[in-house]
């Protein structure tokens, strides 16, 4: 049997630190990635009003100010959902909660592996690996497909 000299414990400690805060940091920016989803889908959904109705006569001119002012709120970062992380004993949640206050976790993610999981509740992961952000093509796809809806985190 051989034993770990305190060297190589430390050694290993720091390997398992750095990966432990680079799986915080990616987790942060899957939650930039989602906010940005948000904004440029509500933008687009703001926008095909403004394009379809702007050239009508008869349009409700409340209805159009009100898009276009949504419209320059968006571009501006203010918008009514936020992503952010609850950490846990083994996952970081990702949240997703609105400015009425309502939240729902979007996604769970292994604080030690990196692994991606959907939820099945508030509390739990499902079983299934959706994505590793260890691995780097894992995270660039992931990163690529996030959708503030969730639908990236289904199984294919």
């Amino acid at each position: 049997m051989m034993t770990e000299t305190l060297t190589d414990f430390v050694a290993t400690q720091d390997a398992r630190n750095s990966i432990q805060l680079n799986v915080r940091k990616w987790t942060l920016m899957l939650c930039d990635a989602l906010l940005k989803n948000y904004i440029d889908y509500s933008i687009k959904s703001h926008q095909r009003y403004v394009k379809e109705y702007g050239n009508i006569q008869n349009v409700d001119i409340v209805k159009y100010d009100y898009h276009q002012t949504c419209i320059e709120d968006l571009k501006n970062g203010q918008c009514g959902y936020k992503f952010y992380i609850e950490s846990g004993r083994k996952y970081h949640k990702v949240i997703m909660e609105t400015n009425a206050g309502s939240r729902s976790v979007h996604a769970f993610v292994d604080k030690k592996t990196g692994e991606v999981y959907k939820p099945v509740s508030f509390k739990a992961p499902a079983k299934i690996v959706r994505y590793r952000l260890l691995e780097i093509a894992s995270r660039e796809q992931c990163f690529a497909r996030a959708d503030w809806a969730g639908s990236y985190l289904y199984v294919r």
